[in-house]
């Protein structure tokens, strides 16, 4: 039997429902379409195709620019415990390259108010600050948490990481992929889904390090050549693949997982989780700040209540309060995630956890069923993707359109591969791009 599943934390952020048109006033129409080409392994079922489709069509009916987007899709046996897995394909550009491109992104308020607040990028080298700690080199002491200043126009300074679908949403010639992100989506006793993740080689099957509680073996060891993400899902537990009638009982939102790692995909990561982790002497740190070169797009707009006293982005791992924003810190949108060593366990990729925030939150029960808020696509709108509400034409004119989008919650996680082959790669990816 299923129930509708939308528990208080939801409903209370719920602000409404995006209509497709206006009735006798007249229909709107898109002006340009965002499209996912999905590809099955053999033995996908048709119900995830359909339930893979479908999480395509939350983003599609929201999200207007005209590019496609490739994704292996898969429903098969994976190892115990693991709900399903997720890869997505990274790319570096220069702050210039990322500046330039989004300076032509603005369709909406929110994209005027996001670009004035970006450190002026128009020259070829241009930098950006941000706060910064446990680095081997940090004035403070060699892996000291406290943080620090990072305006010294080094290579973390001066490249930008995104995912490919980002890429594309922004115009940037893509060229050969750079790196692979890897999640991994874990059953956790509690009952709800959290996730560890590990990380491979630049462009490679080989997997590089792993945190201790993951078996390596449970990895996607495909290398992802031209496809902008791939997503697994294990047949060995109970996915609902239709939630407008509610989610069955003890079964997980198939539709509403699929679209949150498809939202990691269109950019909603940050680059803090791989300094919360390679950070770790048990992980092979400190390093110097240099070799955290992860800036991610959203990235530029996380603040802290310090870094907008500095003028700088907030890219520690610690548990102070980071949140998004469009004015250089002034304004608190929404909370992040601090990071899973030394923040507050939750990956930096996610809103704040158990805050209603979005379909980006970091964990997602049973029985839940997960849905796009107004937060998420305030993140995607900024980073370069384009609201449908922000291009339609009317037609009789004029035409009116009216409507704002629901909202709720869920999972997923990620860590990069770092270091020199990884900056090897990217330098050559880089100079590809006109």
């Amino acid at each position: 039997m299923k129930t509708n599943s939308l528990n208080l934390r939801q409903c209370a952020v719920m602000t409404g429902i995006a209509l497709s048109g206006v009735g006798a006033i007249g229909t709107v129409t898109p002006v340009s379409a965002l499209t996912f080409a999905f590809n099955p392994a053999d033995g996908t079922s048709q119900a995830a195709r359909d339930g893979f489709a479908a999480a395509g069509k939350l983003w599609t009916d929201r999200l207007s620019d005209n590019v496609t987007i490739n994704i292996d899709i898969n429903f098969a046996p994976l190892n115990p415990g693991i709900l399903g897995q997720a890869s997505s394909t990274r790319e570096f550009f220069s702050y210039s390259q990322v500046y330039t491109a989004m300076s032509g992104e603005g369709q909406s308020a929110d994209d005027t108010v996001a670009f004035a607040s970006l450190t002026n990028g128009s020259a070829p080298n241009s930098t950006f600050n941000m706060l910064l700690n446990r680095t081997s080199d940090s004035p403070n002491g060699s892996n000291s948490a406290v943080p620090y200043l990072d305006n010294n126009r080094s290579f973390n300074n001066t490249y930008i990481d995104m995912s490919s679908a980002n890429a594309k949403a922004l115009g940037l010639i893509p060229g050969q992929p750079s790196g692979i992100m890897t999640n991994t989506l874990m059953a956790v006793p509690n009952g709800r889904a959290s996730i560890p993740s590990y990380v491979t080689a630049a462009g490679s099957p080989t997997i590089i390090n792993s945190p201790s509680n993951i078996n390596p073996q449970t990895a996607i060891t495909a290398n992802l050549g031209t496809s902008d993400a791939s997503i697994s899902f294990s047949t060995g537990f109970a996915f609902d693949f239709n939630p407008d009638d509610g989610i069955t009982k003890d079964h997980f939102d198939f539709v509403g997982i699929a679209a949150h790692e498809i939202g990691h995909a269109l950019g909603f990561t940050s680059g803090v989780d791989i300094l919360d982790f390679f950070s770790q002497p048990a992980n092979g740190g400190p390093d110097s700040e240099d070799e955290f070169a992860y800036v991610n797009t959203l990235d530029l707009f996380r603040y802290s209540a310090e870094s907008r006293d500095e003028g700088a982005i907030d890219w520690t791992a610690d548990n102070r309060a980071k949140y998004f924003s469009l004015d250089r810190g002034v304004t608190n949108i929404a909370l992040f995630s601090n990071g899973v060593k030394f923040g507050d366990g939750r990956q930096a990729s996610h809103w704040k956890d158990n805050s209603g925030l979005g379909i980006m939150d970091p964990t997602a029960g049973a029985n839940e069923r997960l849905t796009i808020s107004e937060n998420d696509l305030r993140a995607l709108d900024v980073i370069g993707w384009n609201r449908v509400s922000n291009n339609v034409t009317a037609v009789p004119e004029p035409a009116d359109f009216i409507g704002t989008l629901c909202c709720a919650a869920f999972t997923a996680k990620l860590v990069l591969k770092r270091r020199k082959k990884l900056f090897q790669s990217t330098d050559k990816a880089t100079d590809k791009v006109a």
